[in-house]
């Protein structure tokens, strides 16, 4: 029941953005008929109010070509009016509420809280009026382009070119729309690491008079943040930008936007140390040694930004991104944390004309500070705690029930791009969208609904990511754990219509899955960071198996298939949709492909060419024109409209940008004459090591077919016949002449092979004057029956492989139950524990909710099973990420999901693969049906996929797919 009453207060939520429109002047009011409605907003209203009124004339003109005219007074009125006001600040939406034509009883003191009404005889010679009103400055600005989204403009439509939906007409439902606060108080954005993308278009493109990222394009970001109901921005900081406050203009156009400010970890009260402080004339950046000068600048800084919107970030870090300097004594650094915070507060004071605990301050644990803040600093109650995540998705820490009670509340400051180690990910967004909403949502259950702020990088190619992330920010409640998918098929079908939409969204999902799986930014794999910024190159091969599961070859294909039909779509699309799509779909989704597979054909060549293949010059030759064609669309990006983008896109982003280099191909020399040679799959390179080819095991359970590749090692093509020695063994193909190789498919025919566990045979194969033998084998016993195992997890190949989403049973309680995250994990789904802000069980008790797997398997002894999940943190110091695995009746074995200190080794492999691998070990006496049980110890642990080796698992990087009978 709960499930279906969220479902419906979903769809609820969808109607009453559908209902505001209407496609006819009946019960309605004409926004545009013959003409366009007057609009009216009082100049004494605030600032964004009078530009967010402009920019709706703006938005009216863009749909239907005809301009409204502003007044601002009702002299000039029409018979149809459009009032823009804020209660108190309006004078007729004052009259309005003063003579009961509008109830604004749901918004006053309301937090940024709108309403849009449509009101009958409102004044005289006025027939209709549609009201606009906000509680407060942003509520009326939101209530603005909520109107204007739904009639057709995307938050998007100038910084990702989303054309909006021409119409000759609009009309707008008779009615009361009522929008309440946002779910978070304060909800931003962080740009981040600009030296690749918005700096360099910012200085030489879009405002080349300033030469850097200054006014005219924070005045671009302030629009795009007020239409997706943004508030709170930290400005661009490296040291490649001059700081947002040494241009003065860039403040007064933040303030006019009414978009409050502050700054990142490392930047206390508003102050740039980056590139604001300067060691040679002001000293050390210490506040121990040198508290004097640093206190002058932040004082300074106060004096001059006080009178604004701010919300400021205090306590003390180093230089940009290093610790803060000092003592090393852990009490010393303590007890200087507690003084620069005290003083900080005390410049708060001196300056704004209000109680310190009514000025809105954030303390960002961040990296070593979370280390001090745990050893006892003393923070005043007022001040909210602003999260952090690790980097790489998975926040480290929330609040504890102590903490909840903070007069502050808490943040969470999220990262969907990064520069630092192991790994940066700057050139693409491939976060997926249902681990954004299991972090938020988790963070948001423990407290943190004052601050939620996200690193977005260069805010493209973060679009979408962005856009979800404020949605959930503004609504926590849009979707669930299983319906994250319903955001993103509107956003597409928004921005690019129903044609395609299904298939865009398949494409989309993928595009995220195969992400996950593997960033393509860490495609050149042995390109990393260690801790101390020093870059190591462990091999240039990927962890992909061309040998085994056919694991490589997968991801090859599954790219071209997507990549292949965004191709076709765009072809297909018309004119003045192929600038917004080739930014939004084609771009992410081709680089992506075309990054793994000059990585893949690389190392397929490598491998071909220590087999001798002539077809490793035919590999190195594609990885070539992947590579080549990445700075080809790289280039198109930045000439889309004629170079409005410009500089944006960059391929080769951060300091180990090297992993985008071409990788090392082989050349090979070709034997002189034919030189057949055979390659069965799963066999690896045998040399040295045995002298026999053979198929991997076919199996009765689970019918499929193996391939022999047959290739040459010479210049000179070969004919070449292939026969079987028993009838239950069947050829794709029997013979055919072969130039550099050609793949021969093996099945068997069930229904003529013996009812036998160990059937074998051989297939011959004649080429060139030579016979090569390979052995198959395949099980084939008598009982059970197939029909008997049906639903069951049945052992394939010395293995077990488990999608934790399709369970045989499950026990709850009242206080914990599971949920399926579609669109999460290494095969696509994913199961958590929720609350995850329930207690942990910390004595075993058999009713304690678990999850159950009904397997079967032909061995007996010793096995292992492996758990791969999420790599997350504790919710907090008080709690773990812990879980329970047994097999029948024996007692648990605990595992861990994530890790529970960051910079460890496991962290870094763990955030690199988006798993944590953990093993145990168990036992059986008998083959059979057996029981696997996965137990809830700490909630919210997040299972990805569950494999039980017996001994026939292979090395490869995800593993093998499902062994489930259908």
């Amino acid at each position: 029941m709960k499930k279906i009453l969220f479902l419906l207060f979903c769809a609820h939520q969808i109607a009453v953005s559908q209902t505001l429109v209407s496609d006819n002047r009946k019960g309605s009011f004409p926004l545009v008929d013959q003409n366009a409605a007057t609009i009216y907003c009082d100049e004494n209203d605030y600032t964004v109010v009078n530009i967010a009124t402009k920019l709706l004339a703006e938005d009216i003109q863009r749909i239907t070509d005809k301009l409204p005219s502003v007044i601002h007074t009702l002299t000039e009125s029409g018979e149809y009016l459009v009032i823009v006001g804020t209660i108190g600040k309006s004078a007729l939406i004052n009259q309005l509420i003063e003579s009961g034509k509008i109830d604004t009883a749901n918004l006053t003191g309301q937090w940024e809280a709108h309403a849009i009404q449509v009101v009958d005889q409102p004044f005289r010679k006025v027939k209709k009026a549609l009201a606009i009103v906000g509680s407060d400055r942003r509520g009326t600005a939101y209530g603005v382009f909520e109107l204007t989204e739904k009639i057709g403009v995307s938050p998007w439509y100038w910084w990702a070119d989303i054309p909006v939906k021409k119409s000759a007409q609009l009309f707008i439902k008779d009615g009361a729309y009522y929008y309440g606060s946002p779910s978070v108080k304060y909800r931003g954005i962080f740009i981040n690491d600009e030296d690749w993308g918005l700096k360099p278009w910012a200085s030489k493109t879009f405002d080349p008079e300033t030469g850097d990222i200054g006014p005219k394009t924070y005045a671009k970001v302030c629009e795009l943040l007020l239409r997706l109901k943004a508030n709170y921005m930290w400005p661009a900081m490296h040291e490649c930008t001059a700081a947002f406050n040494q241009i003065p203009e860039n403040k007064l156009v933040a303030d006019s936007f009414a978009i409050v400010m502050g700054s990142a970890h490392c930047e206390p009260l508003l102050f740039n140390n980056a590139t604001e402080w300067d060691t040679e004339t002001m000293g050390e950046w210490n506040y121990q040694t040198n508290k004097e000068s640093i206190y002058k600048v932040l004082d300074k800084r106060v004096a001059e930004n006080g009178k604004f919107e701010n919300l400021y970030t205090i306590a003390m870090r180093g230089i940009h991104d290093r610790a803060m300097l000092g003592s090393n004594n852990m009490l010393d650094k303590v007890r200087l944390m507690e003084k620069v915070v005290d003083d900080q507060r005390d410049i708060l004071v001196k300056h704004i004309d209000s109680n310190i605990e009514e000025i809105p301050q954030i303390f960002i644990p961040y990296k070593e500070v979370l280390e001090i803040y745990e050893n006892g600093v003393d923070l005043p109650d007022d001040i909210t705690l602003v999260w952090p995540d690790d980097n790489y998705g998975y926040i480290k820490r929330l609040s504890n029930m102590e903490e909840q009670k903070r007069s502050g509340r808490a943040g969470i400051y999220y990262h969907i791009s990064y520069l630092g180690v192991p790994h940066e990910y700057l050139w693409l967004c491939t976060t997926p969208p249902a681990l954004i909403y299991e972090e938020m949502k988790k963070a948001y259950d423990t407290g943190a609904d004052r601050v939620w702020v996200a690193n977005v990088g260069d805010i493209k190619p973060g679009e979408y990511c962005t856009e979800f992330f404020l949605d959930l920010a503004w609504n926590i409640d849009m979707v669930d754990y299983t319906i994250t998918n319903l955001h993103l098929s509107q956003w597409l079908k928004d921005a690019f219509g129903p044609e395609y939409l299904d298939e865009l969204i398949e494409i989309m999902q993928t595009y995220y899955r195969l992400a996950f799986i593997r960033k393509p930014e860490y495609m050149g794999w042995g390109y990393i960071y260690d801790y101390n910024w020093h870059l190591s190159k462990k091999n240039t091969d990927t962890e992909f198996s061309f040998i085994h599961y056919r694991e490589a070859e997968k991801r090859i294909a599954e790219y071209n298939r997507i990549s292949t039909r965004v191709q076709e779509i765009y072809n297909e699309l018309t004119p003045e949709l192929k600038p917004a799509f080739y930014q939004l779909v084609y771009y992410p989704v081709m680089a992506s492909a075309l990054i793994n597979k000059t990585k893949l054909f690389g190392q397929e060549n490598r491998w071909y060419a220590k087999q001798g293949r002539a077809k490793a010059a035919e590999l190195a030759r594609l990885a070539k024109i992947c590579h080549d064609s990445l700075y080809t669309i790289t280039k198109t990006y930045n000439q889309l409209l004629e170079g409005k983008w410009k500089g944006m896109m960059t391929v080769e982003q951060g300091r180990s940008a090297v992993y985008h280099h071409l990788p090392e191909l082989d050349t090979i020399r070709l034997k002189k004459g034919a030189t057949p040679a055979v390659y069965v799959e799963g066999s690896g390179n045998k040399t040295g090591i045995n002298n026999y080819n053979m198929l991997p095991c076919f199996d009765a359970y689970y019918p499929q077919s193996h391939y022999i590749d047959l290739y040459n090692r010479g210049d000179q093509p070969f004919e070449w016949k292939a026969t079987a020695d028993k009838e239950w063994i069947q050829l794709a193909i029997s013979d055919g002449t072969v130039t550099d190789e050609q793949r021969i498919w093996i099945s068997v025919n069930w229904d003529l092979a013996p009812e036998y566990t160990n059937l074998t045979g051989t297939v011959s194969i004649q080429a060139g004057g030579k016979e090569m033998n390979i052995l198959v084998s395949a099980f084939n016993p008598e009982k059970p029956e197939r029909d008997d195992l049906k639903g069951l997890f049945v052992e394939h190949n010395g293995y077990i492989i488990v999608d934790p989403v399709n369970f045989h049973r499950k026990q709850e309680d009242n206080l914990v139950w599971f949920a399926a995250i579609p669109n999460l994990g290494i095969d696509g789904t994913s199961m958590v524990s929720v609350p995850p802000t329930a207690s942990p069980y910390e004595l075993f008790d058999p009713d304690q909710p678990c999850l159950e797997y009904d397997f079967y398997t032909h061995q007996t002894g010793q096995f292992e099973i492996l758990t791969l999940t999420l790599p997350t943190f504790p919710t907090n110091k008080h709690t773990n990420t812990r879980y329970g695995v047994s097999v029948d009746d024996e007692n648990l074995k605990y595992g861990e999901a994530g890790t529970s200190e960051e910079w460890k080794g496991k962290w870094a492999e763990n955030v690199l693969r988006n798993a944590s691998v953990n093993r145990t070990v168990h036992m059986i006496d008998q083959p059979g049906k057996h029981t696997l049980k996965f137990w809830v110890v700490d909630p919210g642990v997040v299972v990805q996929k569950i494999m039980i080796d017996f001994g026939g698992l292979k090395t490869s990087y995800t593993g093998p797919a499902e062994t489930r009978i259908e």
